[in-house]
């Protein structure tokens, strides 16, 4: 019995303005001839087949078209809904797509009978029974109590996935029991496990709930397929429980270097019922990405190394971090004049954290009696945007507008005093005479 596990398609994505649709359709083409050269028998996706729960169009069409390819190859798939996901939109085709070999759990079911069903080979027998559990979300599992703290909840809720993992597990064996020999028993979740590694993409899915499932709940099924977190791992080095991570990138941090990504799909092979060998299958980078860090001099140098926009078939996206120490108010026309004539795309712009975290903390050590005018109104520009060149154009129109006022504010100010200075002069003419005067007379007494 072979089994594909993959997860985190998010299918609909927008990635700083860009859509994934391209990858997405080159993704499921080499997935679908990864089926056939290996000769799957079934294909688990453990949630988030979507980025929202209103996909757009395109990203529905893509789902639908892979469900009918794939039913072509003989390979039996299985959806699992994910945090993402939205149970009735997964659920409203459901029942139509198991008409194509499609099993669709959206959600948590009212029995645990229908998470649990056998996987069948190509030849027809049962070659693993699966233990198919979605995202639990928490108003499906546990009724909240008057008077229970966040730690009484999160314990509560805790218990209550870790009581349907092993109720599932149990309806398993039992079916296992009825079977001419026994088969492995596949688990799945979507879900975050105490220790495992995320990345700027994977969003929090129990909010003040429970933060992460401790892997020992988890029942000894033979392989636990898990999804959500987006970096393909194993779990408290357990080599039968893992997460697939994402098929392509959903964060930059998600590169494992500068040329490639170490996205993979896992091929699952089981022989006598016991599982036999995990193996990753690369999952190629359909869309050219890279990291750039380094100071202004360090990254033209490795701008250097990019094709011209004229002879190169296809732009590469990139995310570039800037370590220059001092603040430089025209990075971003600096880069654009970098860029302007290679085959990229900056889709991320930013500070060296360090260099943020220090400049932060140096604001927040700051008052106003240390700063100036312009300081302060530098300060309030910093938290405001001015990437395009309209916009830098615009700033440069604030910055003369806040001189000019400046300037008239200054004037004003020294016209006054001066003014006061004179009526405070002219009201102290008289006292000043009638002093002088009986300084005279004092001296000609003496």
């Amino acid at each position: 019995m072979r089994i594909i596990h993959t997860s985190d398609w998010h299918l609909g994505q927008y990635f700083y303005g860009k859509s994934r649709a391209a990858e997405h359709q080159a993704f499921m083409h080499w997935l679908l001839s990864q089926i056939e050269q290996q000769q799957v028998d079934a294909l688990i996706i453990a949630g988030d087949i979507f980025d929202t729960g209103t996909p757009p169009s395109y990203a529905r069409a893509l789902y639908n078209q892979f469900v009918v390819q794939i039913q072509q190859s003989g390979c039996q798939l299985i959806i699992l809904g994910g945090n993402h996901d939205s149970v009735s939109t997964l659920n409203e085709s459901r029942h139509l797509l198991a008409c194509l070999n499609t099993t669709v759990i959206p959600g948590a079911f009212d029995s645990v009978n229908e998470h649990v069903m056998p996987l069948k080979n190509r030849q027809g027998e049962v070659g693993a029974i699966l233990c198919g559990l979605p995202y639990l979300r928490p108003r499906d599992m546990v009724l909240s109590e008057s008077g229970e703290s966040s730690g009484d909840k999160q314990r509560k809720l805790g218990e209550a996935i870790s009581d349907l993992y092993q109720s599932c597990f149990e309806q398993a064996c039992a079916l296992n029991t009825t079977l001419p020999s026994p088969v492995a028993i596949v688990a799945t979740g979507h879900l975050t496990t105490v220790g495992a590694s995320t990345s700027e993409s994977v969003r929090d899915i129990y909010i003040g709930s429970l933060d992460a499932f401790n892997a020992a709940h988890f029942p000894p099924a033979d392989y636990i397929a898990l999804g959500h977190i987006h970096r393909p791992q194993v779990v408290a080095k357990s080599e039968h429980i893992r997460y697939s991570g994402s098929p392509i990138p959903l964060s930059f941090d998600e590169l494992s270097s500068q040329h490639e990504t170490n996205k993979s799909v896992f091929l699952v092979e089981f022989t006598e019922g016991k599982l036999n060998s995990v193996t990753p299958l690369m999952v190629p980078l359909f869309q050219p990405m890279q990291v750039l860090k380094g100071d202004l001099a360090s990254i033209e140098q490795q701008l250097s190394a990019f094709d011209d926009k004229h002879h190169a078939e296809q732009a590469t996206w990139l995310s570039i971090e800037v370590s220059q120490q001092d603040y430089l108010s025209d990075l971003q026309s600096r880069i654009a004049d970098l860029t302007q004539d290679k085959a990229v795309e900056v889709l991320q712009l930013k500070r060296a954290r360090s260099q943020r975290q220090q400049h932060i903390k140096q604001l927040d050590n700051e008052t106003l009696s240390e700063l100036s005018v312009s300081q302060v109104f530098a300060r309030r520009l910093a938290q405001e945007q001015f990437e395009t060149d309209v916009q830098q154009a615009q700033l440069s129109r604030i910055n003369q507008c806040f001189e000019q006022v400046v300037a008239e504010v200054e004037a004003e100010r020294n016209h006054q005093e001066t003014a006061a200075s004179h009526v405070l002069q002219e009201a102290n003419s008289p006292a000043i005479e009638k002093n002088n005067q009986l300084d005279n007379a004092q001296e000609g007494e003496q």
